[in-house]
This record gives structure tokens, sequence and C-alpha cells, in this order.
């Protein structure tokens, strides 16, 4: 049976961007016994959601590559920023409300965005 989800960042400078889940998050990690510079970090509970390429809802149209997205949740969105902001990190814009939460994206040095919301949806985490 499927025991976790895997996720993968490729980065332009994977030394920044280790240091940033590091330092900044705080995740834990375990290093490879042949190499200590490849850390996998214990990112927490996860779940998944799919969403189409192509909708139409109240007579919007919405079209997106294919893709995949990196998000991470929290709790108190206004708390984790600040505690973040303090060990570094860096954020773009202001943290806005959407439909399924409030989010702000968080800059990962040598990488794409995540974001980082506080989810206001059902959660599939904790089943």
């Amino acid at each position: 049976m499927i025991t976790s989800i895997h996720t993968l960042i490729y980065s332009d400078d994977a030394q920044a961007t280790w240091a940033f889940l590091r330092d900044a998050l705080g995740w834990k990690y375990v290093a490879e016994d042949w190499d200590n510079d490849w850390l996998i970090f214990k990112s927490g509970p996860s779940e998944m959601r799919v969403h189409p390429t192509h909708s139409v809802s109240e007579g919007k149209t919405y079209d997106h590559p294919r893709h995949h997205s990196i998000a991470i949740m929290c709790d108190d969105i206004d708390a984790t920023v600040n505690e973040l902001r303090a060990k570094g990190a860096q954020f773009r814009e202001e943290i806005e409300e959407r439909e399924y939460g409030r989010v702000i994206m968080m800059i990962v040095p040598g990488a794409d965005d995540m974001q980082l919301y506080q989810p206001t949806h059902k959660l599939a985490y904790n089943l």
C-alpha cells in the first residue's frame, strides 16, 4: 500500500534551498549515507488535489498549463509569516484572501516560489 508522497524541488542552488528548508522552515531531515549534502526533508502530513487545465465557472473560462505545484499549509498565516520573516524568509506581495484560504507566495532560494496558505477548505490530511 502507498505510505506517503515524496515531492521534488529542482533548484538552481540546491545548497541555498536546503538551507532555507532546514533553517527557515525548521524541517527535520535525513542525509544519504553516501553524501551528507543530499538531504531528504520531513514535510509533514500531506494531501493532493487535482485541478483541471480547462474549466468554466460562473461564466468565466480558466485555462492553465499542465504542471505540478507545491503549497504548504499553516493554521495561522499571520503568525507563520512573522515567524518565518524573523528567520530570514521573504515573501511576494501581501497575504490575500482567496476562495480556498488566506494566501501568500514565499520565495524559495534557488527554486520556484511556494504558496503558503491558511486553508478554509475541508482538510484531507487528517482523515
